[in-house]
């Protein structure tokens, strides 16, 4: 463990820190915060594609995305941050998603730009755009071996662990037990491939988030009398202004950041790997939506906890030296247990069911993500070899579902531990590779409102005629799309 909280300590320093903020700043700013102006848009967009045979319909790529970044990060993530820096934390957390909205723009357009298509389905993401944007085919391997690595093998552990805590605490299912049934579960999902895989979260992702915050809505109302109090604290917190919490000021910003990080995965690089899978008429199309999905992460569903959390005064927090700020709940570990305690506040012994259970379709949706992502990752490296890409896929999800069930029974710092070193692998390496990707990424932007402003309803994408070379997938797109519209 100390080795783990040793390279965490490198890894997760001010400096991914600052570039996780600088990033969102960088790219909001140079393309005038289409966040705010494309909101209407974002949503119109959601429905606006539907699948073929070789892409997910916008919905489903958003929905997988959603559900990769909708998980353990929005319940214990959440609570984590909360008991490390304070109420203040959860505004850092909704700077990172506002502004990471403009990362997660810019990734997932690139990853539509450059994607290909690999056995009848897209694939694409980062270590395409690197390849191919970058002329960089070793900065491509370095970030797919990271991602298998970190969505493969760290990441899982983290998610099922939380559950199996959940759990147990809510109905004293063993972890083993919990670890069997969700390895079970998943093999039937991910063995169907990438439109199983979207399908399945098209009917969960959407249920799962509204059901949550229709629950903390209830909460907030409840104690509504004290909700300008809690917005207060928040900002006070924020800025080093509370008395209680100013002591931790720069704690509060490091432990937002990395949890927001964690939770929405804005520049993270995992999220255009869904967007390079979706059938759309332009890039700039799932750019927007996959800006829209980090919204829905953090403002909306990490923001339903940390109201719960904070609302019911049901948390501690710590300072670095592991004396207590505030000890609300004495003996009680971070975690989704604060959650659980806060909707105990409403229902008596109602919280460790309801978040248990929520916290397994939370789960369940993002270690269908992980699997995609490592997929994709697998698929990238093993182009052209001789081997069975078949039996590689095999091979990897039988390591994945036994790192999954793994999970379930270690422990939860050092599944923690483990996932914030593969979250900071994978955000070094890509917000610097599209921070010099800037110009291709802010083309497809202009191109694609050039063409609202001279009222096309439907805008296409051509590589050629915006200087963007090894885009040669959208030659097939546009002529697919001219034969269909011929007929």
């Amino acid at each position: 463990m100390a080795l783990v909280n040793a390279a965490n300590g490198i890894i997760w320093s001010n400096a991914l820190v600052y570039l996780c903020l600088g990033a969102g700043v960088y790219f909001s700013v140079l393309m005038r915060f289409p966040q705010v102006r494309h909101v209407k848009r974002m949503v119109k967009l959601l429905i606006g594609n539907e699948a073929s045979e070789t892409g997910v319909s916008s919905f489903q790529s958003f929905a997988m995305a959603l559900g990769g970044r909708v998980g353990t990060g929005n319940i214990a993530g959440v609570a984590t941050a909360i008991a490390m820096g304070g109420p203040g934390a959860v505004f850092w957390m909704w700077a990172i998603a506002f502004l990471g909205a403009g990362s997660a723009f810019i990734e997932a357009a690139l990853a539509q730009v450059w994607k290909e298509e690999v056995n009848g389905e897209y694939r694409g993401g980062p270590a395409y755009y690197f390849e191919k944007g970058l002329n960089a085919k070793w900065y491509g391997m370095v970030f797919a071996v990271a991602v298998v690595v970190s969505c493969g093998l760290f990441l899982p552990g983290v998610q099922s662990n939380s559950i199996a805590t959940a759990l147990t605490k809510a109905f004293a299912i063993p972890p083993a037990v919990t670890g069997a049934g969700l390895v079970a579960v998943l093999a039937l999902i991910i063995f169907g491939g990438v439109k199983r895989i979207g399908k399945t979260a098209e009917l969960i992702v959407p249920f799962m988030a509204i059901g949550y915050i229709i629950i903390a809505l209830i909460i907030i109302v409840v104690n509504i009398g004290q909700l300008p109090g809690v917005i207060a604290l928040i900002f006070r917190s924020a800025f080093g202004m509370d008395a209680a919490f100013g002591s931790i000021l720069g704690t509060a910003i490091m432990w937002g950041v990395k949890r927001g990080v964690y939770s929405n995965e804005a520049g993270q690089g995992t999220g255009p790997m869904a967007a390079a899978a979706s059938e759309v008429d332009h890039p700039a199309e799932q750019g927007l939506v996959q800006a829209f999905s980090v919204y829905v992460d953090t403002l909306f569903v990490c923001s339903a906890t940390a109201f719960m959390i904070l609302i019911t005064g049901m948390y501690n927090t710590v300072r670095p030296d592991g004396t207590f700020i505030v000890e609300n709940i004495p003996g009680v570990q971070y975690g989704p247990a604060y959650t659980q305690m806060a909707v105990d506040t409403l229902i008596p012994g109602f919280g460790s069911g309801f978040v248990a259970i929520a916290l397994f379709f939370f789960v369940f949706t993002t270690l269908m993500a992980y699997y995609y992502y490592s997929e994709s990752a697998i698929a990238y490296l093993f182009r052209g070899s001789k081997m069975n890409q078949k039996t590689v896929f095999h091979g990897a999800m039988i390591i994945f579902l036994f790192m999954t069930f793994y999970g379930t029974i270690r422990t939860a710092d050092l599944a923690w531990g483990l996932g914030d070193i593969a979250v900071g692998m994978m955000a070094w390496l890509n917000i610097i590779g599209i921070i010099i990707l800037t110009k291709p990424g802010l083309l497809v932007l202009k191109d694609y409102e050039d063409q609202l402003k001279a009222g096309i309803v439907k805008p296409t994408f051509d590589p050629k005629k915006l200087g963007i070379k090894n885009a040669e997938v959208w030659d097939a797109i546009n002529k697919r799309k001219a034969l269909k519209r011929a007929k």
